[in-house]
């Protein structure tokens, strides 16, 4: 999935509270839920950002060479829109789980899995108690083993656990992260992740990762111009922000090797995702060797069995589920105790996005969140909306942000169809 149609995903559905038919909450929590109907939706947020032409040469995605695990091919090479399912076709989903007593759940999954919740997981859910959500997940985790264990059968999954902790945090009329230990701290620094740099520097963030534009099927030449490219992020950073690289799984060991060597007067946090996400062995041999840098992972990895090859292989100095793809919330929940086993940060893919922020919050071990800034060029009211919807502050560490105190998940969406 692309970044622009994950923030546009990530703030049309699910993304904050109310949906439309939600009950009030339950006050007998003792009687319990029964699960009454699961169907897909489409949602929109309740206060839409108004649409408008981003600045000429703005930094997407869509529209600019991003490296990628297609590049050594020079007919997909210009844009990730281009190996890509055509729009609409393998989409993600967002799942709705009703309740008898009125009380409705919406969660997000990824790409390719709604037709699983719809054509298999939604008859086993039928009369559970949505209060169950160890034995609803590993229920689903036993019935699709045989087809799935990763990608669109966990996609699958990781809606259908969203929906039902957003169905117990209305039902008990509180968030979700007070329901798996509450605050740790009051608000989370986030970083940035795109190109347009000069835009998020000037809207107060001191962190920015990086999209790579290029890896090995690009030569010398490609390499210098990443090097440009961290150089522009920290003169518009100073000395003490911090950068990371997101290289989406195109990179190889001796590349990575090389370009840490380049990168070094730039002082990278970390590089992302250099390998592709099954080379446990070479992710292991880069997180030993590199000093300058710390190795990341984990968007593209599924459930804690992936997490533990990872950690068997000692593959990373940072973990980055997706709670849209490793499993939900029940699953990050395992990955992140073990990983606080072995003093591993978690750092969630686009964890300030999509839900992850509640987990994020009352963990320890979770010390940053992930966000993407509207592009720019639009009218001052697109801004504002962003800074409302992920409650951002400002401080020490530069932008902050925190999770809603609505009930659940905190969604403030509605649903159109």
């Amino acid at each position: 999935m692309d970044r622009r149609t994950f923030l546009r995903e990530a703030s049309a559905a699910p993304a904050g509270a109310l949906a439309a038919g939600q009950a009030q909450p339950v006050v007998n929590t003792r009687s319990k839920l029964k699960i009454t109907g699961v169907r897909l939706v489409q949602t929109r947020p309740r206060k839409p950002a108004p649409a408008y032409t981003p600045s000429a040469g703005s930094w997407s995605t869509q529209n600019v060479e991003v490296a990628n695990p297609m590049s050594i091919y020079p007919e997909y090479k210009a844009t990730r829109s281009l190996f890509f399912p055509d729009p609409g076709k393998v989409p993600g989903f967002t799942v709705e789980i009703s309740t008898d007593k009125g009380i409705k759940g919406y969660g997000n999954g990824g790409s390719g899995g709604g037709p699983i919740v719809t054509d298999h997981l939604a008859k086993l859910l039928m009369n559970e108690d949505p209060f169950n959500t160890e034995r609803i997940w590993d229920i689903c985790w036993r019935s699709t083993m045989h087809y799935g264990r990763m990608g669109v059968t966990m996609n699958a999954i990781s809606g259908v656990d969203l929906a039902l902790w957003d169905i117990i945090g209305k039902a008990l009329g509180t968030p979700v992260y007070r329901l798996i230990g509450g605050e740790v701290k009051p608000r989370v620094p986030a970083y940035c992740t795109g190109n347009d740099i000069e835009q998020h520097v000037e809207a107060g963030f001191r962190m920015l990762k990086l999209a790579i534009p290029h890896g090995p099927a690009d030569g010398r030449a490609g390499m210098k111009k990443n090097v440009e490219l961290a150089q522009r992020a920290r003169k518009a950073l100073g000395p003490d922000g911090e950068i990371m690289l997101d290289c989406w799984m195109s990179w190889t060991e001796a590349y990575t090797l090389e370009m840490a060597q380049m990168l070094e007067p730039y002082r990278i946090y970390w590089m992302e995702e250099v390998l592709q996400p099954h080379d446990y062995a070479g992710f292991g041999r880069l997180n030993a060797a590199l000093k300058s840098t710390r190795i990341a992972t984990g968007e593209h990895e599924y459930g804690r069995y992936g997490f533990r090859y990872l950690l068997e292989h000692r593959g990373a100095s940072i973990w980055q589920p997706d709670l849209n793809w490793c499993g939900g919330l029940t699953e990050l929940r395992r990955i992140g105790a073990m990983a606080a086993a072995y003093d591993i940060p978690v750092i969630p893919h686009g964890g300030g996005l999509n839900g992850a922020i509640h987990w994020i919050i009352a963990n320890v071990n979770a010390p940053w969140a992930e966000l993407f800034m509207p592009a720019p060029g639009g009218p001052r009211e697109v801004y504002q909306l962003w800074e409302e919807q992920y409650q951002i502050s400002r401080g020490p560490d530069g932008i902050y942000t925190r999770p809603p105190d609505r009930p659940g998940f905190g969604w403030d969406i509605e649903v159109v169809g």
